[in-house]
């Protein structure tokens, strides 16, 4: 779709708006509403923004850039009674002489996914997305309430929360975006939505998208949808599991049931890549101080970087679908992160592997939380991080990945999340005030 024909569908649908959507390196989803009259201008890539305002796209010497939209990437919203119509378009990051700006997420997606081109691989990748829907108090701020009592895979309407998430999978399905499953979780609240696999970079756009369509729908509910890894202690959290594919000459790379583990070496290496870059790359994929309560023995999310064919909770598993299917399934993400940099950082420690025809480890089939450190430690299994703080050291450690963020995400990312441990760190919790005051 070229300037011209994206204009003539906008007025054809007698759209009146146009939401230019970006993200900032943190993953929160920014726009700049376009009325009709500026439609031309927008689609020419000549709406400015001050970047100093958002966190990660400031400047030293200009703040202003420019949102260059990805034609591909119009959507026009589902049109109720009496509803405005709008549109909408994901936009790259441009300086005002409209090259790439560096701090842009999705440009940098955009170059590790051509490294893969450089190789012959396309990238898809098909993600779990889970995500709590809490009750509003009568000032409409969200709690933690939920009336449902829902687990998982419940079938039977438990509350509203099961028709807002019916509403969301019609409102995406509406949008032009494959959903292949929707169900209830395993705590009370917590559902799933699985999307169908896609190119990593429409992907990445259609769980920005995702986010945004979820909250606004159960607002509308009157309930509240958080993607925040651990809302409630001694529940299960929310994850954002990755299956990713690669093809080469429309085969899948992947594809070998006659290899070593049912798998071909392209995927031994690639799975080998993502163990040993795993606590580098941690800090992109769970970015929260929230994130590390949810990898925590006992509720099936990994905690070591390890891989498994049948295990429960290993960092990498390889599910038993093949052919076209086969693929891997990296397990420590979770929803809360920005997916333009977790796709890069992820993708990138898989292509090293893979260039660096690095072998993984022994698949380990055993509870790896009941192993005693001295089997974790014959089998070379390594912890993931248990905190921000030992997550954004890794990271400093870790060249390969700052790399796939480039210098000014990896500078403004590292500055961010070191500011949140700093206030985190000082800040007094009710916890110690429960557990110290009245003893000492």
């Amino acid at each position: 779709m070229n300037q011209a024909e994206a204009l003539a569908l906008l007025l054809e649908e007698k759209v009146e708006f146009v939401l230019l959507q970006f993200t900032d390196i943190m993953g929160s989803i920014k726009t700049v509403e376009i009325p009709i009259d500026k439609f031309e201008m927008a689609l020419a890539a000549e709406v400015s923004f001050d970047g100093s305002a958002l966190e990660g796209f400031h400047r030293t010497i200009e703040s202003e850039l420019l949102l260059k939209p990805d034609l591909e990437t119009l959507r026009l919203s589902p049109l109720a009674a009496g509803e405005t119509r709008t549109a909408r378009l994901i936009c790259d990051v441009h300086d005002l002489d409209h090259t790439p700006f560096e701090g842009c997420p999705r440009t940098r997606l955009k170059k590790i996914l051509g490294l893969f081109s450089q190789q012959g691989y396309d990238v898809l990748i098909a993600p779990e997305i889970e995500f709590f829907l809490f009750q509003r108090d009568e000032n409409s701020k969200p709690t933690t309430r939920t009336a449902d009592p829902g687990s998982y895979f419940d079938l039977v309407p438990m509350d509203r929360g099961e028709e807002t998430r019916r509403r969301i999978v019609s409102e995406l399905r509406e949008t032009g975006f494959a959903v292949e499953a929707g169900h209830h979780e395993i705590a009370p609240g917590q559902h799933e939505i699985d999307l169908k696999e896609a190119p990593a970079l429409m992907m990445a756009d259609v769980v920005a998208t995702l986010r945004m369509i979820t909250r606004a729908v159960a607002f509308a509910h009157g309930l509240h949808a958080t993607f925040m890894p651990k809302p409630i202690y001694g529940q299960d959290g929310s994850g954002m599991h990755l299956h990713i594919m690669l093809f080469k000459n429309g085969k899948n790379a992947f594809e070998n049931q006659r290899g070593k583990y049912g798998v071909s070496g392209v995927a031994e290496h690639f799975i080998a890549g993502l163990l040993r870059h795993a606590r580098g790359f941690a800090a992109v994929t769970n970015p929260l101080i929230n994130s590390y309560k949810r990898l925590v023995p006992g509720f099936e999310s990994p905690t070591h970087s390890v891989w498994s064919e049948r295990n429960v909770n290993p960092l990498v598993r390889v599910p038993p679908s093949r052919g076209f299917h086969t693929r891997c399934e990296l397990r420590n993400p979770d929803p809360s992160c920005n997916p333009y940099l977790a796709f890069a950082v992820v993708l990138q420690a898989g292509l090293q592997g893979i260039l660096e025809q690095l072998e993984p480890s022994p698949p380990i089939s055993k509870n790896i939380y009941r192993m005693s450190a001295r089997e974790r430690s014959r089998f070379s299994i390594d912890p993931l991080p248990t905190d921000l703080h030992e997550a954004t050291a890794a990271l400093r450690k870790d060249k390969i990945i700052q790399e796939a963020l480039g210098p000014v995400i990896y500078k403004y990312l590292m500055e961010a999340q070191q500011a949140h441990w700093r206030e985190y760190s000082t800040h007094v919790h009710p916890w110690e005030v429960e557990h110290y005051l009245a003893y000492y």
